[in-house]
């Protein structure tokens, strides 16, 4: 055989590199957000995810995707999804790597901490995490049954990743899921149909069977649920277990899993429950106040996670462009295609600091100012980091080529971001929820203050440092302050995002950052694309070189 040609031109492989160590925006917003912070953690973490074993892990976990059993070969029932080794693996690493329940321990800038953590780990895979947010969301909502707390409490907060299919309190590690969505209703939980009847008492406290469905239900081998049905006192909050203590098999019965765009390797189902066994959680008929504080928190994943998409997105732009040439040139060295980088970096680094300036809020529960940045910027960092994502990950796909278009057995990383960026869109309530839910915080009043004010104060520590920030503050204080309509609130939300940016980056971030990005996004300075900013008011060389990853040479 003749060889037609020589193989050259093309970009290698990133390996061996640490994924934290690169990462000098996240590690600028760390030290701004946590001051006292012991990264060393985050460091080890950082380089672990970059092994060559561990990306093997992400890529077969999603090429082998879970399969459901749902009788075992003597025909008995049994509703079990078998998952592939790497996924366990993987799912190990997040435990061992405390991003499920162990801030609610209460360690200082433990959430932040997490959330960093959290980013770093959605370079690697961000599917396996649906059931570590999960368990990160319903760890506090247990507090609401002090017996089920007692004794699920310290396995949810384990490191151990027990994967057997048994009793949860005979294991050394638990994790748990939420079901939610149902057919008629999706996000308007008020529609929901499944009925929980009363079935005595225990230790666990009152206790109830379940009929009804659940339209999603992820992470479906999850070792418990908090789920939502009506009760004769009304929509209630409920702890199901998927085995019973004693071990027998739980009354869920598991339909289908979803054939889905992405997030592979995660397992999202329909459920039945036929006469499910039940615990009630906190009291009768406040399932709804109870659902909203636990989707706070994986709105919050939602928002960390799309940042570290971003980020392994465009680490995977600026390798490939650094090594290829074309035109006489490499890429990165081509005016327009250092446009679009520059351009990424600004959004990625942005959305990092609304991210981690998230997270530090529940660091600091007994501070009002901290609960009513939290209320605020809950659905804003949701609706706004994750809208930009689905058009992040194109711009980025497109520095690639044709070669970023390609799956090839899962060895196409890039197009695995692409998939998965939807997802954080939609789940736990897409953008008019958040933007619904962006109105009522700034209508509902307490005694801690007004939104507005809290807004006020957190701008105003960026007073004076660009012309754009400040005009951009006053007109978003003068509109908060009014009566906004419903129509509107996509737009408020997006232009809460871009001042708190602003803001954030004018504290932590070099000059030349933030005068691109308010020039940009606040100045009017921009196209309606990615790789449309005004070379005067960008320093592209300096952005790049902040962005690029060390091993790239930064």
């Amino acid at each position: 055989m003749h060889a037609t040609h020589e193989v050259f031109n093309q970009a290698l492989p990133r390996s061996g590199n640490n994924l934290f160590d690169d990462n000098t925006a996240l590690r600028d917003a760390l030290r701004f957000n946590a001051p006292g912070l012991d990264t060393a953690e985050l460091r080890q973490l950082g380089a672990t995810l970059a092994e060559p074993g561990m990306q093997t892990h992400a890529r077969l976990a999603n090429v082998h995707t879970p399969e459901l059993h749902t009788f075992d070969r003597f025909g008995r029932r049994e509703d079990r999804v078998e998952f592939h080794p790497s996924y366990h693996a993987l799912m190990g690493l997040a435990a061992q790597s405390r991003l499920h329940g162990t801030p609610w321990a209460g360690a200082a800038n433990d959430h932040v901490r997490r959330a960093a953590a959290f980013m770093l780990f959605t370079e690697l895979e961000p599917s396996v995490l649906c059931p570590i947010s999960m368990t990160y969301a319903v760890t506090p909502a247990l507090r609401a049954n002090p017996a089920l707390a007692a004794q699920w409490g310290p396995l949810l907060t384990s490191r151990r990743y027990d994967a057997r299919f048994i009793d949860g309190l005979r294991k050394t590690g638990v994790t748990m899921g939420m079901g939610m969505t149902e057919k008629q209703g999706g996000s308007d939980v008020r529609a929901n149909t499944s009925q929980a009847a009363p079935d005595g008492a225990d230790e666990w406290g009152r206790r109830f069977s379940i009929t009804g469905h659940k339209w999603f239900l992820s992470a479906p081998m999850s070792d418990a649920f908090l789920v939502l049905a009506n009760s004769p006192g009304g929509l209630s909050c409920f702890f199901m277990p998927r085995l019973l203590p004693g071990g027998s098999v739980n009354a869920i019965r598991i339909q289908r899993l979803k054939d889905k765009l992405g997030n592979k390797a995660n397992a999202s189902s329909e459920v039945e429950f036929d006469g499910a066994t039940a615990w009630l959680v906190g009291d009768e008929g406040r399932g709804v106040p109870q659902i909203l504080e636990m989707g706070s928190m994986t709105r919050l994943d939602c928002a960390l996670g799309t940042s570290g998409l971003m980020r392994q997105a465009l680490t995977l732009a600026l390798a490939h462009t650094a090594q290829r040439a074309a035109f006489g040139k490499k890429l990165v060295e081509q005016p327009l295609m250092k446009n679009v980088l520059v351009d990424l970096a600004l959004e990625s680094e942005a959305a990092t600091a609304l991210a981690l300036r998230l997270a530090r809020t529940l660091d600091h529960p007994h501070d009002a100012h901290e609960g009513l940045m939290r209320r605020v910027l809950t659905p804003v960092a949701k609706f706004w980091i994750c809208k930009r994502g689905s058009h992040f990950g194109q711009e980025a796909m497109e520095c690639l080529g044709g070669n970023g278009y390609v799956e090839e057995g899962g060895e196409g990383v890039m197009a695995r971001i692409y998939r998965e960026m939807p997802v954080n869109s939609i789940w736990e309530g897409a953008g008019n929820i958040m933007g619904l839910d962006l109105l009522r915080a700034l209508r509902k009043g307490g005694s801690e203050g007004s939104v507005a004010e809290a807004l006020d104060a957190e701008l105003g520590a960026a007073r004076g440092a660009h012309p754009a920030l400040d005009r951009a503050r006053d007109a978003l204080l003068a509109r908060v302050d009014a009566a906004t309509a419903e129509a509107d609130a996509r737009r408020l939300a997006q232009d809460v995002a871009l001042a708190v940016q602003g803001a954030l980056l004018a504290q932590h971030a070099p000059g030349f950052v933030l005068d691109a990005f308010c020039a940009s996004r606040l100045g009017g300075d921009w196209g309606q694309t990615f790789g449309t900013l005004a070379a005067a008011s960008a320093d592209f060389d300096a952005i790049n070189a902040r962005a690029l990853p060390q091993s790239e040479g930064n």
